[in-house]
């Protein structure tokens, strides 16, 4: 089950479970769009895998299955690739 971190990894802005402007990559390592999209042309900094938008979580699953609370920051990964 997907983890739906709360937050850009990049930049530390928050990504509530139901946004749109998450992406992942295979670890579930998250982005916001504006970071995946402009400094890291959808690639992952951590493994180079792609980077692609989050699914959402239904809302009457989030109860069951809640996202997680652990903020991820580590924006010396996040420089600009060419």
């Amino acid at each position: 089950m997907l983890q739906l971190r709360p937050n850009c990894e990049c930049c530390n802005r928050d990504l509530p479970a139901d946004s749109s402007d998450a992406y992942i990559c295979s670890f579930e390592c998250t982005f916001c769009r504006a970071c995946a999209n402009d400094v890291l042309h959808l690639r992952c900094p951590n493994c180079r895998g792609e980077l692609l938008p989050r699914p959402r979580r239904p809302a009457e699953m989030l109860t069951r299955h809640p996202p997680s609370s652990q903020r991820i920051h580590n924006p010396a990964g996040c420089t600009k690739t060419a």
